[in-house]
């Protein structure tokens, strides 16, 4: 099975697509757990009043969108990497979308970096891709030691 996508060149070819970490949604789950607590909260001081329930209820489903906006953005916030070029989508609302390509044969170097003792443990640290043009870096990836030897063995098949 091939993958496309829009915008994509005649001879192109997906190698693989990534994105970041689930961790980056984390904003969401914030949201989500501050709007439930506010919704306990009255239900403990005004015990035994209907209308605090409902309050309850409409805090917890407001933080679930929240959540669900924030996963959102996450998911559809990729990067395709293809024989020619890597592309960065980024959701930025509903409707607003940012895309930035990089061609292969501009890429110098590429390294990785897993800053701290809970980025080991999650599996996720930043991918640095140098240019001469300037430098794209992508934070918060899952396993960036394995996209980092993707992104190289690209490079290397497209040279050769």
């Amino acid at each position: 099975m091939s993958l496309t996508f829009d915008g994509q060149h005649e001879d192109e070819e997906v190698q693989f697509i990534f994105r970041r970490h689930f961790s980056t949604a984390k904003k969401g789950i914030i949201f989500w757990i501050i709007c439930t607590l506010i919704g306990v909260g009255p239900m403990l001081i005004w015990r035994g009043h209907s209308a605090m329930f409902w309050i309850f209820v409409i805090a917890f489903v407001v933080g679930f969108i929240g959540f669900m906006y924030a996963t959102m953005l996450w998911y559809f916030s990729i990067f395709i990497v293809t024989n020619e070029r890597i592309r960065q989508i980024s959701q930025k609302g509903f409707f607003k979308k940012s895309v930035v390509d990089l061609g292969i044969d501009k890429i110098q170097n590429t390294s990785y970096e897993i800053p701290g003792f809970f980025a080991g443990i999650s599996h996720y640290g930043t991918v640095l891709i140098q240019t001469s043009v300037g430098d794209l870096v992508i934070s918060q990836v899952k396993n960036p030691e394995r996209i980092n030897d993707l992104i190289q063995e690209t490079i290397r098949n497209a040279n050769s």
